[in-house]
């Protein structure tokens, strides 16, 4: 979708709780991200998947975009996509109580990047190099590459619809041995203001200047 010259993509939500949870898409929308729909996608924007939990009195967070690649393949970074985890704290839930922006800055080196996060429940702002562990009273942050963390049987999934018989297996994974850039979280309890077992989270993407 476009907007006043900005185009954005949404990720699924993910719950902190224990009931079900609806998870995001790769290469979702296919007419923007999908190099089988167009042969410019746009990967910095393609969100992959927003996950989300609770433990040692703190929430972790990270949404994955620009995946999955070959471990050979570089980290996505680029200044003109805005990334929002828009974080609801209390019913009905569609509300963002909280909103953490993250936005990328290319240095005078051809390897040199920051980033920005702006936003973020109980500090503001924090910023720095990509691929370094960012920490601002008690809240750490990270952008840079990770192994995908997605677990899920492709080959199982296609064969399960071919054949109507369930084929999917524990021990075979699409995503094994493959990468995602990310932006990640660790935020104390406290710094959410309330109950952290009501808060849901979703992921959006814009890229400034519109669709490629």
């Amino acid at each position: 979708m476009a907007a006043g010259g900005v185009s954005a993509a949404l990720a699924g939500l993910v719950l902190v709780p224990s009931d079900g949870a609806e998870s995001a898409d790769h290469l979702d929308p296919p007419t923007r991200t999908d190099a089988g729909f167009d042969t410019t996608p746009d990967v910095p924007a393609d969100i992959a998947d927003v996950f989300a939990w609770h433990s040692n009195g703190t929430v972790k967070i990270a949404m994955t975009f620009a995946g999955p690649v070959a471990t050979t393949a570089p980290s996505y970074y680029d200044r003109d996509v805005l990334y929002k985890i828009h974080i609801s704290t209390k019913a009905p839930g569609t509300t963002d109580e909280f909103t953490i922006k993250a936005r990328f800055g290319k240095g005078a080196g051809a390897n040199d990047w920051g980033v920005r996060f702006e936003g973020v429940p109980g500090v503001g702002t924090i910023e720095g190099p990509v691929e370094t562990n960012l920490e601002k009273d008690g809240v750490k942050a990270r952008a840079g590459l990770f192994d995908e963390p997605f677990f899920f049987d492709l080959i199982g999934f296609r064969e399960t619809r071919s054949f109507g018989q369930v084929r999917i297996r524990n021990n075979r994974n699409f995503f094994d041995g493959q990468n995602d850039t990310a932006v990640v979280f660790e935020i104390p309890d406290a710094n959410f203001g309330g109950d952290v077992s009501q808060l849901e989270f979703w992921g959006q993407t814009l890229r400034f200047g519109g669709n490629l």
